[in-house]
């Protein structure tokens, strides 16, 4: 016999986890599948950053707008998840004065909080900031532990009647009369799912998945690296005030920091190239902001794969949107199906909450989202989320240092 649910979520990241929560917290039937351990793919391999808005104030207002609010409900929901460290936009010499004041009267408009700091104010905040440092603005920036904030959502939706299943990859979906009516499932749960809906969560692998439900999802992944070095004395996040490039944040852990990232566009993001110029300019560019990481022993280095959607393919790398997107599939002739694309770590729950109502609208279940307000579970024990993490085999490597370790 096929299992049967409401709803099937695919990918077990931090958006397909959300997911996954608000349906259960409106008392929808929700299974979920991932075909590793959760966390395995982008989320998990990520830099951790949990944006204030204020790096795409000036660009993108919605999306700092975004940014922000879901910055001060994670912060409220999520606990031991985040890392409330503050962050600071700094300008060098060679950096564009103009570019820092348009970005800090942006952040102003947008409702970002900042403070403006002199050379000497911004040192007492990290006093190994580069001796060029011209000025900086301080905002709400954090941390987030991405292998925690995903394991509790995924058992925060399996206390309110779901069933989430690691390590079962998607084999084969089928769809008859525009309607998707089994999807064939191996690993830990080796049987046919039939639901009434399908959420495509998988990020990066969005479009080989829609591809099996005979969609067309036009991704153009890009890949970035990250590089941990032994480093201490770091407080707040660095942000470079310019434009984005690569090389540009520092993410303080506990005796750690994540130096990064880059930007190459990748055909297939499970199997791409990786070059050893983007370890060195990422230190490198770092090392500008904060000179004391270019020596700094490396600890780990992993590379992560953005889930960009771009079906303008005049768009490419750092100039393509990074909001996020839901696609109805019933526009495309399969009426039970939706992929939700794009975005970033920060705005997950909104991302889930807007899949979650339209799901909803589709079944005609008549409840509202209650994850903004309702905390996740065992956020004030860090022990009982690495135990999460450890159940959902979610570790990734982001917050390898941390996680397990306290």
């Amino acid at each position: 016999m096929a299992i049967e649910t409401d709803v099937l979520v695919v990918g077990g990241g931090a958006t397909g986890a959300g997911v996954a929560r608000d349906l259960a917290l409106r008392g929808v039937d929700v299974t979920l599948v991932e075909r590793n351990g959760l966390t395995s793919g982008t989320s998990g391999r990520s830099h951790g950053l949990l944006h204030s808005g204020a790096r795409y104030a000036e660009a993108d207002r919605v999306g700092a707008e975004e940014c922000i609010a879901e910055n001060r409900i994670l912060k409220e929901i999520a606990g031991a998840c985040i890392r409330d460290t503050g962050g600071l936009f700094v300008q060098l010499a060679a950096d564009d004065p103009d570019y820092f004041e348009a970005k800090r009267a942006a952040c102003a408009e947008v409702g970002i909080p900042v403070e403006t700091l002199d050379a000497d104010a911004a040192r007492e905040r990290v006093p190994d900031l580069a001796p060029d440092v011209e000025r900086a603005f301080e905002v709400p920036d954090a941390v987030i532990y991405p292998s925690r904030l995903v394991a509790a959502n995924a058992a925060d939706a399996r206390d309110h009647g779901a069933t989430i299943h690691p390590h079962a990859p998607v084999e084969d979906v089928l769809v008859e009369n525009g309607h998707v009516v089994g999807v064939q499932v191996g690993g830990t749960a080796d049987d046919s799912i039939e639901a009434d809906y399908v959420v495509n969560a998988t990020g990066a692998w969005a479009g080989e998945f829609a591809a099996m439900a005979g969609l067309n999802v036009e991704m153009q992944p890009t890949r970035g690296v990250m590089v941990s070095v032994e480093y201490d004395a770091l407080g707040p996040v660095l942000n470079r005030c310019r434009d984005p490039d690569d090389g540009d944040i520092v993410v303080p852990h506990e005796n750690e920091a994540v130096l990064g990232t880059t930007s190459v566009p990748v055909r297939d993001p499970d199997e791409y190239e990786t070059e050893q110029w983007e370890i060195e300019e990422s230190i490198e560019e770092c090392a500008a902001m904060l000179p004391p990481v270019a020596d700094a022993p490396e600890v780990r280095t992993w590379w992560g794969v953005r889930p960009l959607y771009a079906p303008d393919e005049a768009e490419r790398g750092r100039g393509i949107s990074r909001g996020f997107f839901l696609l109805d599939h019933a526009d495309d002739g399969v009426d039970n199906m939706a992929s939700i694309v794009g975005g970033k770590l920060t705005t997950y729950r909104q991302m889930a909450e807007a899949t979650a109502d339209r799901v909803c609208d589709n079944l005609g279940v008549d409840a509202a989202c209650r994850t903004a307000d309702q905390t996740l579970p065992g956020v004030d024990d860090p022990k009982q989320l690495d135990a999460l993490v450890a159940e959902f085999d979610g570790q990734g490597p982001t917050d390898q240092d941390v996680v397990g370790s306290t």
